[in-house]
């Protein structure tokens, strides 16, 4: 003992009393996904203050020579089959009244380690050195920095009270409620039905996603009468704040602090009924505690749980499915694998990280890939003998699975959207993650795996001259409209629209709802399909005309994403979800969407004229700024938006001006550009990023001088000016201009499909994301940390689909 707090003593000037600025980690290892929980408990730098588990906090001390650690461990502790079930009152987990998790309760040790030989002192101890004894102190009574990270996921707000309800008015027409017996007024509804307090209406509810719920009719009446405030009858309770009060205008549940008086109007004694229905609350929360609730999720289904190598699951962090059922995919990829666990070990990525490895991307990325593939952390669940009957529901395949905060926290970082708990579109993380990657990878692309979801696509344009342009530009994912006039089963969907007429008009709704399904190559046929560009200008004719554009690829990369455009928009600018089906095969072949680029006998469309292009930029269409500015825009910011969209049409020029109302610049006169654009100068950081993009630098250059050193604006212009890039893309015969394709995996076109990211919900923000993925010759469910043989695999019904392709 002595000798170990001499040990101790000689190296006090490696111990820090944390301030209150410093992140202090303990509860997960930063190179691992090891906690106090695990069979070596967490080690705790008392310099860095990070946190390493037992296999890595050797390698702490090499880089390091850290040498005091402060060691805790969590054993669990046994509890009485006895124990009560606490049922939940709100939307949240591990708060007063959120989810009862069920986590058994540990008993918690705490040690100080001193390496290399881990000799160990006891803690809390009278004989430590005081200096040690404050800092460990600190340490355990600071919050730590992966807690701080994680904002509460599924806190309900607190009710409001409306601002409706004091002063409400109720309608005196004779009505009294019955105590029971209740129906729609509209339709034969007996359950999910409302009360409109101001006339006493009963109607039926909205209609939840999947057709179940009510018709609608409660809202509807709202919006006719504009009657505000409705109760959900089977709420009400001698307990009146239970009952669950909704406020249309202000579309949430609010408090009525007058519902007894309002309730009385009608005639109802409150304190005689017996709650019989869910509130919204209980509905949302008991629809997240099944989390069952869609074909996606293979609900209903025995699921065989599977365990190992590549089956972990992710812990859901709060609304971030969208995340897990993307690097489930995205890891499950030969390019990943390879980069971030076959060729990459945890300690190679941590010698190689910055003092702080949370913040290194490819670290955590190598963290990430370690955990999911290694089989380390694919184990079943703790068995807790305490949860209820009821519960029961919760799907046989879930395991314990891996928390990716740090990976999030990173990922993150640069994007202020993914750093909230809020849902968020699959797609545009993919695109983001891929990016980020593409940028720690930029020092040697040969090892970037992002690289192998990169391809090229060229537009070529036919104007009437008889003459082409061609644009070239790259991507990682194909983007596909559904056509819907393409679906297979005309027939089914107009009996079914006849049949949903009559029961609409009888009050009634139909069993079945028969829904479109469009074959995959439709929609990749509707990509590649001519499509005429209006008000093109061409530098041949000297005038606008209707151009024929057609589009196709340039290199077939190793894995090919297809994007199924499902949420278009409506008329008055409402976003609308296609209700519709995708037959998918599992091979599909793409060989003939190939662009061959410039053809023996074309002839290029000339370059513009500098003054040209420069006073046909600033020539806004009359008609196009006209219809915008009746529509209560600003007649400057009009001007600006038909010249930014090169006149194409009011919808084009209304989509930028909604996406650059908030410009700097917005309000600045329209330059009348430079007589000498080699006067202007640009950014070369932002000709480099340009580059990144696949444009050439002459190009690139040329945009950023048109558009006032914008990127975004940049990128609009050169998809806008074809003319443009045509010079410096095709100035011969080649068909592989530098810098678009030169590095760009290629292959043949037959593909495989290996992955699935489904989303269900009425917006991309909002609802539930998982993974399916063939492995091993089966489909393989991974709904966040759930993971089993996939039983009915929903082909028809992706988002997002990952296809590998077939070596020849």
């Amino acid at each position: 003992m002595s000798n170990a707090m001499e040990l101790l003593r000689l190296n006090l000037s490696r111990v820090r009393i944390p301030e209150p600025t410093n992140r202090i980690y303990k509860q997960e290892c930063c190179i691992s996904f090891e906690t106090p929980k695990s069979e070596g408990g967490l080690f705790i730098d008392m310099n860095t203050f990070l946190a390493f588990g037992k296999d890595c906090v050797g390698w702490n001390y090499e880089k390091t020579g850290n040498p005091v650690y402060l060691h805790i461990k969590q054993i669990k502790k046994q509890v009485g089959e006895d124990r009560p079930l606490k049922k939940p009152t709100l939307l949240a987990i591990g708060v007063d009244g959120g989810f009862d998790t069920h986590e058994p309760e540990f008993e918690e040790t705490h040690n100080i380690v001193i390496l290399p030989d881990y000799v160990t002192l006891p803690f809390p101890s009278v004989e430590l050195p005081e200096k040690v004894r404050l800092a460990v102190d600190a340490v355990l009574m600071a919050e730590g920095a992966e807690r701080k990270e994680q904002i509460t996921a599924w806190t309900a707000d607190k009710k409001q009270i409306s601002q409706y309800a004091m002063n409400l008015e109720q309608i005196k027409n004779g009505v009294t409620v019955p105590p029971s017996g209740w129906k729609c007024s509209k339709c034969d509804k007996t359950e999910n039905l409302w009360l409109n307090l101001t006339d006493g209406m009963i109607l039926c509810g909205r209609r939840n996603w999947d057709g179940t719920g009510g018709n609608n009719h409660a809202i509807e009446h709202y919006k006719e009468t504009g009657y505000p405030l409705a109760v959900k009858l089977g709420t009400i309770t001698a307990d009146l704040e239970g009952a669950d009060v909704f406020s249309y205008p202000e579309d949430e549940s609010i408090e009525d602090p007058l519902l007894a008086q309002h309730l009385g109007f009608f005639g109802i004694d409150f304190s005689s009924l017996q709650k019989t229905e869910m509130t919204t609350a209980e509905r949302e929360l008991d629809q997240n505690t099944n989390f069952d609730w869609n074909r996606i999720q293979e609900s209903g289904k025995e699921v065989e749980p599977l365990y190992g190598p590549g089956y972990t699951g992710l812990i859901n962090l709060g609304n971030s499915c969208y995340m897990a059922s993307t690097m489930q995919v995205v890891f499950s990829t030969r390019s990943f694998c390879a980069r971030y666990y076959l060729n990459q070990d945890l300690r190679k990525a941590f010698e190689t990280a910055p003092a702080d490895p949370t913040v290194d991307l490819n670290m955590q990325l190598t963290k990430l890939a370690h955990g999911l593939l290694s089989g380390r952390y694919s184990i079943p669940a703790i068995q807790k003998d305490d949860i209820a009957n009821d519960a029961t529901s919760i799907s046989k395949a879930k395991q314990e699975g891996i928390p990716p905060r740090m990976f999030k926290a990173v990922i993150a970082a640069s994007h202020p959207e993914f750093s909230t708990m809020r849902q968020q579109d699959a797609l545009e993380f993919f695109l983001h993650f891929l990016e980020q990657v593409e940028r720690v990878n930029a020092g040697n692309p040969a090892l970037d795996p992002s690289q192998s979801f990169k391809f090229g696509i060229e537009e070529r344009i036919s104007c009437p001259s008889g003459k082409v342009a061609y644009n070239r530009r790259v991507d990682y994912i194909l983007s596909l409209n559904i056509p819907l006039e393409q679906a297979t089963n005309k027939e089914q969907l107009e009996a079914f629209a006849k049949l949903k007429e009559e029961k609409t008009s009888e009050g009634k709704e139909v069993d079945e709802i028969v829904r479109p399904r469009v074959p995959l190559v439709a929609c990749l046929a509707n990509y590649s399909a001519p499509e005429e560009v209006h008000d093109f200008y061409s530098t041949a004719l000297k005038a606008k005309t209707t151009a024929i554009k057609t589009a196709g690829l340039i290199s077939f990369p190793d894995y090919l994403v297809l994007h199924m455009r499902k949420f278009v928009m409506e008329a008055g600018w409402v976003p609308k979800k296609l209700d519709v089906y995708i037959d998918v095969p599992n091979i599909i072949d793409i060989s003939h969407m190939r662009s061959k680029g410039l053809q023996p006998g074309e002839e290029l469309l000339p370059d513009a004229v500098a003054e040209d292009e420069g006073s046909q930029r600033l020539m806004a269409n009359e008609d196009i700024v006209c219809q915008l500015v009746s529509m209560g825009f600003n007649q400057l910011h009009c001007q600006k938006a038909a010249i930014n969209t090169s006149n194409v049409g009011v919808e084009e020029a209304m989509n930028w001006l909604l996406s650059h109302m908030d410009d700097p610049d917005i309000d600045a006169p329209i330059s009348q550009g430079s007589k000498n654009d080699d006067d202007i100068f640009v950014d070369a950081s932002k000709v480099d990023t340009l580059l990144s993009f696949g444009f050439q630098e002459e190009i690139a250059r040329k945009a950023l001088k048109a558009s006032g050193g914008d990127i975004e604006k940049a990128t609009d212009w050169i998809f806008s000016h074809p003319t443009a890039s045509t010079s410096a893309d095709m100035d011969s015969m080649s068909t592989s201009p530098p810098g678009v394709d030169a590095a760009l995996a290629d292959g043949g076109g037959r593909y495989r499909l290996i992955g699935i990211v489904s989303h269900i919900g009425t917006s991309t923000l909002c609802g539930h994301y998982v993974a399916h993925i063939y492995k091993e010759g089966r489909w393989v469910i991974f709904n966040d940390d759930k993971v089993g043989v996939s039983v009915d695999p929903p082909k028809d019904m992706g988002y997002l689909y990952f296809f590998e392709r077939l070596d020849d």
